[in-house]
């Protein structure tokens, strides 16, 4: 068994985070089973596979239980699945803050918006190119850290299953399809993607070229997200310091620059085709 699993150093939860008492419950419970069952730690370590430091970790909140750290728990302690009931909140507890909080957002929208200029948005990324992504950041992170943001980026793509399903617009710069970010074979996978989803009839992707003289988008990128009860949150990197806002008044101007940038780029079939092209060229 996996003496390690548990103990990953991008798992481990920052006092500060809200979720943080809900790692703590978690722990305790799970050490009020243990010593309800009569077992040491070192007994309880060994018969689920982990070290004695490992589960200390867990049972204080300090680390965040994998999911088979959860499922074999509950069978040591023949807790008839109360044990294995917390992989919900554990799973959520391992995507970062700012992630969660993104997650839910989109979980909530009826319409998201965004244009991007460097890289593809993450709810139409492959898992290896985002792996590729997270692997050039600098300062470099752990692999741990890489492991932990892909993982929390796939789970936000749920996005795509939803019913009823949201409007999801997306412009994306041409030079995104052509930068061979991990890789020519990355790439290609990437593109393949691009063509799967545009083919979803609530996903709308354009393609912004290269060559074009006027463009509405040179302030950054821009994503807007509407909610069922007429309210929206947005963000561009080139206005409002590129703070989240929710006013209508900065919104209107969030939304009037994508539009422009919509009109700019090709239509979703022109988009489409070029895309085609750039995978044949790949």
């Amino acid at each position: 068994m996996n003496s390690e699993g548990a103990d990953k150093p991008g798992w481990d939860v920052s006092p500060e985070d809200e979720i943080a008492p809900v790692v703590e419950s978690t722990g305790r419970q799970i050490k009020l089973w243990r010593e309800a069952a009569g077992m040491r730690v070192a007994d309880f370590g060994e018969a689920i596979g982990y070290g004695e430091d490992l589960i200390r970790k867990v049972e204080r909140g300090a680390r965040i239980p994998r999911a088979e750290f959860l499922d074999r728990a509950d069978e040591a302690l023949n807790a008839g699945g109360r044990i294995r009931a917390f992989r919900e909140d554990m799973e959520k507890a391992r995507y970062p803050k700012k992630v969660r909080e993104l997650k839910m957002l989109e979980e909530r929208a009826v319409e998201l918006v965004a244009y991007g200029d460097h890289n593809l948005h993450g709810l139409l990324q492959t898992e290896e190119y985002a792996r590729a992504l997270f692997e050039m950041r600098q300062p470099a992170y752990s692999r741990d850290e890489v492991e932990r943001a892909v993982s929390a980026r796939m789970a936000r793509q749920s996005i795509f299953e939803r019913e009823p399903a949201p409007a999801l617009i997306f412009v994306q710069e041409e030079v995104t399809l052509r930068r061979p970010l991990g890789g020519r074979m990355v790439l290609r996978r990437q593109l393949e993607r691009l063509l799967e989803v545009g083919k979803l009839r609530n996903v709308t992707i354009q393609v912004m070229p290269t060559d074009r003289e006027e463009h509405a988008g040179m302030q950054g990128e821009t994503q807007v997200l509407k909610f069922e009860d007429g309210t929206a949150v947005g963000r561009s990197e080139g206005a409002f310091n590129s703070r989240p806002v929710s006013e209508p008044r900065q919104l209107r101007i969030l939304e009037l620059r994508h539009g422009m940038i919509r009109a700019q780029a090709l239509n979703p079939r022109e988009s489409a085709a070029l895309i085609e092209q750039v995978l044949g060229e790949t």
